[in-house]
């Protein structure tokens, strides 16, 4: 299969990916966004079934495309798989499905070679959009000393509390998604939530008081919990090792559903019970909201941390000229994880890039070629 060159790929058709595309396309630049799903939208589509943003949809059009909703609704997972979707579209940009991205290196030339499942490609710049915390489940590896008879599944596999057989629940992992899943499953199954409290939100969004102050929480996630200031930089540190806070589901839900809440973190196995502080655990069913794994071993460049997170400042990487990231959580500010930011980090990408195709010399201007089209 012959090699193809292009002067920009962005690696990944999310709301990070989609938003650099639109941006890119509005410069006028030539690229092409490969993602391995089978449709835009697809890792909204395989979320747990109650999952909402948790911005209103007047927050949540990404550059050009209003959210198709009313102002202050809270859109769910597959109202958002159909919008991204449709936004790529909308916008007609360059996407390839079915494209699984398995490595990337630097050329001599200063360019980079990007190896997929559907052969290799060429190109002067390269954009990572593949998420704000990887795809890989971090489980611990004393979850496979848990009873057999325990079933476990991570955050990322539960989709509603009927999939879980009868008896307690355990969910490990109090950031926003494991508070969001413990409510859920407290519907219909007892109950226990562990982990250290990452704090919460304490305005209720969907409240008429909600409506006044969220422009005011959306101005200090955009412009004060910034890496530019010591604010930001503490939570950016929280955020990144710990998750976010609760932000729909309050301390005060979770007990009015029964939910028991221990701040110990599950620490091993005895016997086959989940140990939690001081305590082995009777339960029927695990849930890990535990996170995921950054997985940056396929990109073969000296780039990565040792935090595991790149070596980046709002998604530009000094030591690799041409190569950025995007939708990477606190990449300028708390923002960045949320609908509400992505579009400005996107912007700041693609206007980066912009500026250093025109800058650079005739020799590497000239090697572009058109945007690669697709059907979808």
């Amino acid at each position: 299969m012959s090699t193809q060159h292009i002067e920009t790929i962005v690696i990944g058709a999310g709301q990070a990916g989609l938003s650099t595309g639109y941006h890119l396309k509005r410069l006028g630049r030539s690229f092409v966004i490969l993602d391995g799903a089978a449709r835009v939208g697809d890792q909204w589509r395989q979320q747990w079934d109650t999952l909402r943003l948790y911005s209103p949809a007047g927050y949540d059009g990404l550059p050009g495309l209003p959210f198709p909703a009313a102002r202050w609704s809270f859109p769910g997972k597959d109202e958002v798989a159909a919008y991204v979707e449709q936004y790529a579209a909308h916008h007609e940009l360059p996407v390839r499905l079915g494209v699984r991205v398995e490595a990337l290196d630097g050329r001599p030339d200063g360019g980079y070679a990007v190896r997929t499942s559907a052969g290799e490609w060429t190109c002067d710049n390269v954009v990572v959009a593949t998420g704000t915390f990887g795809r890989t489940p971090a489980i611990p590896d004393f979850a496979a000393e848990l009873d057999p008879r325990i079933v476990q599944l991570h955050s990322s596999e539960y989709r509603r509390p009927g999939q879980l057989p009868e008896g307690r629940v355990l969910v490990v992992g109090a950031s926003h998604s494991g508070t969001d899943i413990a409510y859920d499953v407290a519907q219909t199954h007892p109950t226990t939530l562990c982990g250290r409290d990452c704090g919460e939100i304490p305005v209720d969004f969907d409240s008429w008081i909600g409506h006044r102050v969220f422009p005011l929480i959306v101005f200090a996630w955009r412009h004060v919990l910034t890496r530019r200031t010591p604010m930001g930089r503490k939570e950016m540190g929280h955020v990144r090792k710990h998750g976010g806070p609760m932000i729909r589901v309050k301390r005060k839900h979770l007990a009015e559903r029964g939910v028991e809440r221990l701040t110990d973190r599950a620490t091993g196995v005895v016997e086959g019970r989940q140990v939690v502080g001081d305590d082995a655990l009777d339960v029927a069913t695990v849930v890990w909201a535990t996170g995921f794994k950054q997985q940056f071993g396929w990109i073969h460049l000296p780039v990565i941390g040792e935090d595991g997170w790149p070596v980046e400042y709002r998604g530009v990487v000094d030591a690799a000229p041409g190569l950025y990231f995007c939708g990477l959580s606190f990449q300028y500010a708390f923002s960045s994880m949320v609908f509400p930011g992505v579009g400005r980090d996107a912007a700041y990408v693609a206007e980066h890039l912009d500026h250093r195709m025109r800058t650079a010399s005739p020799r590497r201007a000239d090697r572009s070629t058109p945007s690669v089209r697709s059907g979808s």
